[in-house]
């Protein structure tokens, strides 16, 4: 998220907002709080602003925030088969949006009015995935990438009926699917040559605190588009973050995605929408 936090000109390093080291000018202009292995699904393993700030300059920062939400990876690769709903995409992909807009209303209700979702990237093309379960040739897995597209189709729409509902707020659903499919299929383009592997250790299988002292590491890790199994390297986070600033840029000038004729009318009609009732209390 830093690279994104950085194209937006908000400040070049995002810290952790569980840093003991942050300051209250942290927490004013933002932090992050990515945690490891997280997800929607409950199933997948409070900010001090109004004590530090005040009531009201917590509620203006708040206002005038923009919340980045990217997760469920961990979801569609971990929790669906833990539930036994691997063979069940359609389900746990509605179960799983269900929870990503119960998440999204519970924000809103804090007062944020500028949210941004990703979407899930082909997690079939994760390295580790291609060695698992892409067979000798260590292909994309079509099964968890359809899981995913999947996913991402139901995202976009009940995105489109909830901003429909909540018109004073801006939300934006960002492709992150096919930025990536896009550099894994053409590498090269994008100034990689290895977009299969990671750079950590044989790069198949290696990850997290799997990459250290005992395996080394590539020789030039802007060669590669992963660091290591399932994680981007720098280099492939800041081209990501590049092609999908504009995503980013929209939620803060324009009024939701059914705004502006971006979608067809009957596309937001909030009728159509089978979370309507959940989403609009409160």
């Amino acid at each position: 998220m830093k690279f994104e936090a950085k194209a937006l000109g908000v400040k070049d390093y995002l810290p952790a907002s569980l840093d003991p080291s942050i300051t209250d000018k942290d927490l004013q202009t933002g932090v992050s709080f990515g945690s490891a292995g997280s997800g929607f699904d409950p199933q997948t393993s409070t900010l001090t602003l109004k004590r530090n700030n005040g009531e009201e300059a917590a509620n203006n920062i708040i206002t005038n925030s923009v919340v980045v939400v990217i997760a469920g990876n961990n979801d569609l690769l971990v929790s669906r088969a833990i539930r036994g709903l691997q063979n069940d995409i359609p389900a746990y992909a509605n179960m799983l949006v269900k929870h990503v807009m119960n998440f999204t209303q519970e924000i809103y209700k804090l007062g944020v009015k500028r949210i941004v979702v990703f979407s899930a990237p082909p997690i079939g093309c994760l390295p580790a995935l291609r060695t698992l379960a892409g067979g000798p040739h260590r292909t994309c897995v079509d099964e968890e990438n359809n899981a995913a597209l999947m996913f991402n189709n139901i995202l976009k729409q009940q995105l489109q009926f909830w901003a429909a509902s909540f018109p004073q707020s801006r939300v934006a659903f960002t492709d992150y699917y096919n930025p990536l499919i896009s550099i894994i299929e053409n590498p090269k383009k994008y100034g990689f040559d290895v977009a299969d592997k990671g750079c950590c250790g044989t790069g198949a299988i290696e990850v997290s605190y799997a990459c250290n002292k005992l395996n080394p590491t590539c020789p030039d890790d802007s060669n590669y588009f992963f660091w290591d199994s399932f994680h981007l390297s720098e280099k492939g986070n800041n081209i990501v973050a590049n092609l999908i600033i504009q995503d980013l840029v929209n939620t803060t000038t324009r009024k939701g995605p059914c705004a502006d004729g971006a979608y067809t009318d009957d596309t937001c009609r909030r009728d159509r929408s089978p979370y309507t009732d959940d989403m609009s209390s409160g």
